[in-house]
């Protein structure tokens, strides 16, 4: 693991997976963006048609706030809802007085690309291949008053223990992990959402990706009260619509957080359908990033680059890895599917691989 200034121009950090399956990729099977298939369900986007009839008033997120609070324990004054996780970071870049932030990567660009955006200057801490990317807290450069996380990774799915990032709190550092796909791991193993023992602790999470919400925007903060106060007065006012306020509470109820408990179980089977149908490809120089425990794998091949246009021609839109910061050429990430779909598609990609060795 390293740590390093490496400047932003190395990898494109605004590329991201709806890019494969917008204009001529549309018409393709999405195994490119991460937002869970068949969503959002008939109950949700009756729910969210109902909030319509409100569209006169401006938005209040007072009744939202407080149910998104008590989902995790917490009083109303340590949430903040956001137009998707990508908001968070952009108020985070822009409200907390930093001088030395560092990403750990790869992860997710935008928190990155956001602080940039801001005017900060970037420390990189490199997660490596060898050590199947897992974290080591004490690469992270002591001065680092910033650091950032995310938990399970996007996209190498590997899930953190949260006692090794809690690891990094440090007196007189905000620790953010990013936690938008905590809600696919079964029974949220090594979630920090809710707790108050760690110091200067930001947790983000989205309801866009089990919910498929990407195109309302919603999500949230979890923070002291101070950070919560300072990360709200750099939002404009009524950043939140209303449909986005109703499915916020929507969500977070029994009901909802019973079938996303279903849903995680389910993609958990899926993910172990797809991570046994790419072992057999091991012959052809394929490598799975392991244990993977969130909705997408990663993936290392030879000729990554002609596979994933192969893929395209075969109908298949993938991911390409290269613009993570710590990738190159040779990765791709896949969305876990249902099994018809998996089978397709690993189909697809005995074709393409045969494609791109000619």
């Amino acid at each position: 693991m390293a740590h390093t200034p490496m400047p932003a121009e190395a990898h494109d950090l605004r590329h991201h997976g709806d890019a494969e399956v917008r204009d001529d990729g549309a018409a393709l099977v999405d195994l490119a963006v991460n937002v869970r298939a068949d969503t959002p369900p008939a109950w949700l986007r009756e729910r969210i048609a109902e909030s319509l009839s409100g569209l006169a008033a401006y938005p209040d997120g007072r009744d939202a706030r407080a149910v998104v609070a008590a989902r995790h324990g917490l009083p109303a004054e340590r949430v903040l809802l956001t137009a998707g996780a990508a908001e968070a970071f952009v108020l985070l870049a822009r409200a907390l007085k930093v001088r030395r932030p560092v990403v750990v990567h790869p992860q997710f660009t935008e928190p990155e690309a956001a602080l940039r955006d801001a005017g900060h200057t970037v420390d990189r801490v490199l997660l490596r291949e060898a050590n199947g990317f897992r974290l080591e807290p004490a690469a992270v450069p002591e001065d680092a008053d910033l650091v950032v996380i995310g938990n399970p990774t996007n996209p190498t799915s590997v899930l953190h223990p949260a006692a090794a990032i809690a690891e990094l709190a440090r007196p007189g550092r905000t620790l953010v992990v990013d936690e938008a796909f905590m809600d696919a791991v079964p029974d949220e193993r090594e979630a920090l959402a809710g707790r108050t023992d760690v110091p200067r602790l930001v947790v983000l999470r989205s309801l866009t990706k089990t919910w498929g919400l990407a195109g309302l925007r919603i999500g949230y903060v979890l923070a002291d009260p101070e950070t919560i106060a300072a990360l709200e007065r750099a939002q404009p006012l009524w950043p939140v619509s209303t449909p986005a306020l109703t499915a916020a509470e929507a969500c977070v109820e029994p009901r909802a957080l019973a079938e996303a408990a279903d849903a995680a179980r389910r993609i958990a089977a899926d993910r172990a359908h797809l991570v046994a149908g790419l072992e057999e490809f091991a012959a052809d120089g394929l490598r799975v990033v392991q244990p993977a425990e969130g909705p997408f794998v990663l993936v290392r091949l030879p000729r990554a680059t002609a596979v994933r246009r192969h893929l395209r021609d075969l109908g298949f839109a993938v991911r390409r890895g290269d613009t993570f910061p710590g990738l190159g050429e040779e990765w791709l990430r896949l969305a876990v599917r249902d099994r018809v779909t998996v089978n397709s598609f690993l189909q697809a990609l005995d074709r393409a691989l045969a494609l791109a060795h000619r």
